[in-house]
């Protein structure tokens, strides 16, 4: 996973990796495929297999779950030709070239021109389009409302009102928190409740920001009533004051210590069972963009606030509004068809 970790991709992206290529690589073994020469009639095979083989849980795989593992082995390739680990012809022959007689404009065709390939066709998997997942009013409500500790509380509310990923979530540590009408005695410009998500790799739990832009995101004032509580509990854990990490551990062992994506992932799990509906970190990122977009706010500052380097990244809950407009629109008319 060097490639990886020189990439500075997070630890939940690398472990989804070495997932992905662990099974490339046990199907190479198994069918007798040299993983080093291997062809494109050989990844084809492999991408039929992926395909009409029930993963660990028996269930079949998407088409964006195939792509996402043939994504990962044709980098490692590419990663292993630049290392003269294999021949440069095993990754380049699994592309092939984007012709683009005129490129759109701000169109990055890469350093070494890598953006003007594509994967070839005989390796790519057909993907549905799955609406996004957002919690609704109701649902937002049950899910703080049973949420165990004040710690649980705060991280939920915090993602709701910020929509930062769980890896941000994590990431943060006090001194982000700017939570005072005036930061300026903390040597902050930035007026009103705040936090700052930066891109650090040192953290205790291996918490990473996806973007290496830092940036700042308003916070409402029932995040900031729950900071309060939260900050109330932790005070009270002498073994959490050393720790800079806002999330930690205060009420099983190891007291103090940061809190991981491994128990981020067991409460929500928790708060799927009791709530009675799946609940996992990213659908409130998705509630919040949500509810940005309905209340009117420019797509641009909600690009901004959700830390998208691509517009298109943040497009999706434009559609997710066209939808909903065409909805109503179609009521109307069938009410009219009625009373005609």
């Amino acid at each position: 996973m060097t490639f990886l970790h020189g990439a500075d991709r997070s630890v939940n992206t690398i472990r989804v990796y070495a997932g992905r290529l662990a099974l490339f690589l046990t199907w190479c073994a198994e069918h007798a495929v040299d993983w080093r020469t291997v062809t494109l009639a050989s990844m084809a095979r492999f991408r039929f297999w992926l395909e009409f083989t029930p993963g660990r849980r028996g269930k079949s795989r998407s088409g964006a779950t195939v792509n996402a593992t043939i994504t990962a082995v044709v980098e490692y390739l590419r990663y292993c030709a630049l290392h003269g680990v294999v021949a440069p012809e095993v990754a380049n022959r699994l592309s092939q070239p984007r012709y683009l007689a005129t490129p759109p404009t701000g169109f990055n065709t890469g350093e070494r021109g890598q953006f003007r390939t594509v994967r070839a066709k005989a390796i790519k998997s057909r993907e549905v389009e799955k609406p996004f997942e957002a919690l609704s009013e109701e649902q937002v409500a049950a899910v703080v409302a049973g949420c165990r500790t004040a710690r649980d509380r705060f991280l939920v509310v915090l993602m709701l009102a910020t929509g930062i990923r769980i890896g941000e979530a994590l990431g943060l540590r006090r001194q982000d928190m700017h939570f005072l009408p005036d930061s300026r005695a903390l040597g902050c410009s930035v007026s009103g409740a705040h936090i700052h998500v930066r891109h650090r790799r040192d953290n205790e739990n291996k918490a990473l920001a996806k973007s290496r832009y830092p940036r700042v995101v308003p916070v409402d004032g029932p995040a900031v009533v729950e900071y309060v509580a939260y900050r109330a509990d932790r005070d009270a854990v002498v073994e959490a004051e050393a720790n800079d990490l806002v999330f930690v551990n205060l009420y099983q062992r190891p007291l103090g210590k940061a809190m991981t994506y491994q128990a981020a992932k067991g409460m929500f799990e928790r708060q799927s069972r009791q709530c009675g509906f799946v609940v996992r970190p990213h659908m409130l990122r998705h509630t919040a963009a949500t509810a940005w977009v309905r209340a009117g706010v420019p797509i641009d500052v909600v690009q901004q606030l959700m830390g998208h380097v691509s517009a298109a990244s943040t497009a999706i809950y434009l559609h997710a509004n066209e939808r909903e407009k065409r909805d109503a629109v179609e009521r109307v008319a069938a009410r009219r068809a009625v009373t005609a």
